[in-house]
């Protein structure tokens, strides 16, 4: 693209795709000298009144002077970007830099702030779709970038609109009237509430394009064969067999011109031979044939694509540039793309019932969101769901299920985003094969966790990414991320069955006030596995009440009444055990006898553990209306015979089913991911907060680290720098003397003062004091001349040795902290116990930075050997609280400053008053990329 920049070129980076209030996309770039005939067309297209509003008189073309203006920037004073959809302009937005500096207006900033002016036009048509919101977001993240801190602009009184964009961004601002013109000046700088209100937009627009997906007003599938059997014929099928409430088409180039319809179903050559608009296409065409159909549905208006075709990214290189193509190709009609290579979407809302997938039937209506990576895994959990039942409530079956395929486009973040505020689904579940923005999903889960259930199975945890899943690579092990993510709320669990399980819990019963569990039933044996699999799971349980074999439905009634009564019962376990000779009138009682007791307590969670799949699970469904006898119209065979939920008799507000397990350890392992989500729920209700040390100098280390950043792109600190900046942030690192030769340790020896340490910090053997590289409490001149001569002696010359004195720290424990700037899950810090012990067993907790004190708190307690630090077998406790200072302040370094990749401090030792650290590193470079902060974009794989 040719360019009329003098001082820059072409900014690429500054392009991005942005989805809008209404769910639509739209990409943003920057304006160039090739744009003149587009600028004269949006222009023509705006009306004499928005005309009016830019330029405060009449103004209805715009001159060759004006287009040259407009077109000519240096991407540096004069920036221009556009908004555009299918290659055309829709808004344009410019700023000019006044030249001097103004005084900041932001509280406690110094010194003048360069000033821009800035100016929106937006295409009537797409006023209220939140454009210029967006064009806001990236104008100013464009300006930080040039040096400039402050905006200007005037609008007219009546331009109520633009008045709104700027005032509700949530930049600090300042607002003036004068000749019949508002005047508006705000800080570029964000802010807390900037940033909140970046992230609700987000919210919105991102999960209303996920709902236009989801429920689409007219379906065409395109592919529909005129032979049975193909992809995009059983497509087709399984929407009108679904029970779809709005129009359906089917498409394909080959029907014949007398074809009109196929299978019942309206039949079309194209997409643009359709009268009506379409909302949604599922398109099932070789992948050669892809872009044109992708053509013909942009130029028709179609808001969104499920591409089920195969032979893209998961194909090799070739694929992968062709899916590239795919998603730009989209994008810019404004459509968003669910695929390509996926398994398809479905909704069960009576008002849409929509099944766009390759399911052949559709999920009982419910209440959990699913979402899967994998077609086959989605076939999997839609089975497994399917056979686990759900009573006459719908409440155990499917919302709304959602396969990415390849997910060039539509992510697990996208559906997340959509669950957050869906009114009919109360538990997400997801099956992840990669994470492409692990910053962003851990916000994302966390305040979806805060809300409803989250519940993750990550497959691939061992292995490279999927062919057709393009991600940042991370530094990060799989168990550091799964902490991650759990420090955000998420439940993880290992397999798609404990998903199932959990989700089934999590659907059906409330959660539980704590970990304490009551157990009863009809079998000791069994009793006894559910306490050991209670003990195993961390729970608190009493020990299992047994009824007898010969317990009736009556005293399962009274037990289980008697429990959920009990002040010192969070949940209960029911164990049942068939006898001989069981009728199914008795069945049914115990049913009946089950509900009766749970429907009178529902604030506690209950839960079944039946061994024979067939027996329980039948009665209590066949009690329930939901029997698969019932649902098949006739006898079943008892392999069958799914284990099908209890179901309570309803309350007053809505039926609340009980889950039922074929196994003890499935039951008590469901429920406690239940009782630490509860815990977290409550835990995140306070969230802490980030402490402000008044000794912390962030200005004199900034202009440090921006000094240092002088040599090089990347560095590592020597001693004295990192002890310089670390002393910035209030963190003293007990400095470490050079000794080269015995004269010299001699000497530092004499500065320091004794007793001192002699350490070897060659990389093998730095920490090393099994390995003898350590010697300390040496009292005197002689000790240390012995001591050097032993270390020499055994490991080499000083050069390989690079022997240090230093002086001797109070005994205590040897700890760890650590802080890292991942690629992809962003800054984290680390904490665990020094040593080969802790090492091998990956004893290591891990926060994201920011750091609150509640983080702080639980960092520290997290860790396997925490006792270690609280007075294990008798020895002093230690000074955790200053260990928790510690970690805040090397956060709040770290968040401060993102050129400062990478802090080590090791050892520090936690003494029973105080702590020393003993060692530190520090790498600085330039600062990361930290998109989940920026402008809103689309990822680009």
């Amino acid at each position: 693209m040719q360019t009329a920049s003098d001082r820059h070129e072409y900014p690429a980076h500054w392009e991005a795709d942005v989805v809008l209030r209404d769910g639509g996309t739209a990409r943003i770039r920057p304006i160039t000298i090739d744009d003149a005939e587009r600028l004269v067309s949006f222009y023509e297209q705006v009306s004499d009144e928005s005309k009016y509003y830019r330029f405060f008189a009449p103004y209805p073309r715009l001159s060759a002077k004006d287009v040259h203006r407009f077109t000519h920037h240096d991407f540096v004073d004069r920036v221009g970007l556009a908004a555009t959809v299918g290659g055309e302009f829709i808004a344009t937005v410019r700023y000019d830099r006044v030249r001097g500096g103004a005084p900041a207006a932001s509280p406690g900033a110094e010194g003048p702030v360069d000033t821009a002016e800035v100016a929106f036009l937006v295409q009537d048509a797409h006023q209220g779709r939140g454009v210029a919101s967006a064009l806001l977001e990236h104008i100013a993240a464009v300006a930080r970038e040039r040096g400039i801190g402050r905006f200007t602009a005037e609008v007219l009184p009546a331009n109520t609109k633009m008045i709104k964009v700027f005032t509700d961004a949530g930049y600090r601002q300042k607002r003036s009237f004068e000749d019949g013109v508002v005047h508006l000046e705000f800080d570029l700088e964000p802010t807390d509430r900037s940033l909140a209100v970046q992230r609700a937009r987000e919210q919105r627009a991102e999960a209303r394009s996920v709902q236009r997906l989801l429920s689409p007003g007219s379906v065409a599938v395109i592919g529909a064969g005129r032979t049975p059997g193909g992809v995009g014929r059983s497509v087709l099928g399984n929407i009108r067999d679904g029970g779809f409430t709005g129009r359906l088409y089917a498409v394909n180039s080959a029907f014949p011109e007398e074809q009109r319809e196929l299978d019942g179903v309206p039949a079309h050559r194209s997409v643009r031979d359709i009268a009506e608009p379409i909302d949604l296409a599922v398109v099932a065409v070789p992948a050669e044939h892809v872009p044109d159909v992708v053509a013909e549905c942009g130029e028709h208006g179609v808001q969104g694509l499920v591409v089920v075709s195969a032979g893209y990214a998961e194909s090799g290189p070739d694929g992968r540039e062709r899916q590239r193509e795919l998603v730009r190709q989209v994008r810019s009609y404004g459509m968003r793309l669910i695929g390509p290579n996926a398994f398809g979407i479905i909704n069960t809302s009576p008002g849409i019932r929509l099944n766009a997938s390759l399911a052949p039937e559709m999920p009982r209506p419910g209440r959990m969101g699913l979402f899967a990576q994998s077609g086959a895994i989605g076939i999997a959990l839609l089975a497994r769901l399917h056979r686990r039942g759900g009573g006459v409530t719908g409440v155990t079956g499917v919302s709304t299920f959602v396969s990415s395929g390849n997910r060039a486009d539509v992510s697990g973040n996208d559906v997340l985003q959509y669950w957050y505020d869906d009114p009919d689904t109360d538990v997400a579940l997801m099956y992840l094969e990669t994470i492409g923005n692990p910053r962003k999903f851990t916000r994302l889960a966390r305040r979806t966790a805060a809300a409803k259930p989250l519940v993750v199975v990550q497959g691939a945890r061992h292995g490279g990414a999927p062919q057709g899943h393009a991600v940042r690579a991370t530094r990060l092990p799989h168990a550091t991320v799964s902490a991650l993510l759990r420090q955000a709320g998420v439940i993880r669990v290992d397999t798609i069955t404990e998903l199932v399980d959990a989700g089934l819990l999590l659907a059906r019963q409330p959660l539980p006030a704590g970990p304490r569990v009551a157990i009863l039933g009809n079998s000791e044996s069994l009793g006894l596995l559910t306490y050991d699999a209670c003990l195993a799971e961390g729970l608190r349980p009493a020990p299992p009440l047994d009824l007898t074999t010969a317990a009736s439905p009556e005293d399962f009634h009274r037990a289980l009444s008697a429990a959920l009564a009990d002040d010192a019962c969070d949940a209960v376990v029911v164990t049942a055990m068939p006898a001989v000779g069981e009728t199914p009138a008795r069945d049914e009682a115990l049913a009946e006898a089950l509900r009766s007791a749970a429907a009178a307590a529902p604030a506690k969670p209950v839960l079944v553990v039946h061994v024979e799949l067939g027996w329980l699970a039948e009665a209590l469904s066949v009690a329930a209306g939901t029997s698969p006898q019932a649902q098949r119209g006739g006898p079943g065979r008892p392999e069958e015979r799914p284990p099908v939920a209890v179901e309570p008799a309803p309350a007053p507000q809505e039926p609340r089913p009980i889950p039922a397990y074929p196994a003890a350890e499935r039951a008590v392992r469901a429920l406690g991911e239940a009782v630490k989500y509860a815990q977290w729920r409550r835990e995140a209700a306070e969230p802490g907060k980030v402490p402000e040390y008044e000794d912390i100098d962030e200005k004199g280390a900034a202009e440090l680290v921006a000094g240092l950043l002088t040599r090089g792109q990347g560095l590592t600190l020597g001693p004295d720098e990192t002890c310089e900046l670390l002393a910035r942030y209030g963190v003293p690192v007990r400095r470490a003397l050079p000794a080269p030769t015995p004269e010299t340790a001699a000497e530092a020896a004499r500065a320091i003062g004794y007793p001192v340490a002699l350490k070897a910090t060659a990389p093998h053997l730095r920490h090393r004091a099994d390995l003898g590289g350590v010697r300390l409490d040496l009292a005197d001149e002689e000790q240390l001349r012995r001591a050097y001569a032993e270390l020499t002696e055994l490991f080499g010359d000083p050069d390989r040795v690079r022997p240090v004195v230093q002086a001797m720290a109070p005994r205590g424990v040897d700890t760890i902290v650590r802080a890292v700037i991942d690629p992809a899950a962003g800054a984290v810090l680390s904490f665990g116990l020094a040593g080969a012990a802790s090492q091998l067993l990956d004893d290591t907790a891990h926060r994201l930075i920011p750091v609150t004190d509640r983080d702080a708190t639980s960092l520290v307690r997290s860790i396997r050997t925490a006792p270690l630090l609280f007075g294990w077998r008798g020895s002093d406790p230690v000074d955790t609280a200053a260990l928790e200072e510690l970690m805040l302040r090397v956060s709040r370094l770290v968040d401060d400053h993102p050129e400062v990749v990478a802090v080590t401090l090791e050892p520090v030792v936690v003494a029973p008053r105080g702590l020393s650290v003993l060692g530190a590193t520090v790498r600085l470079a330039p600062p990361p990329a930290r998109d989940d902060l920026g402008p809103r974009t689309l990822p680009v794989y």
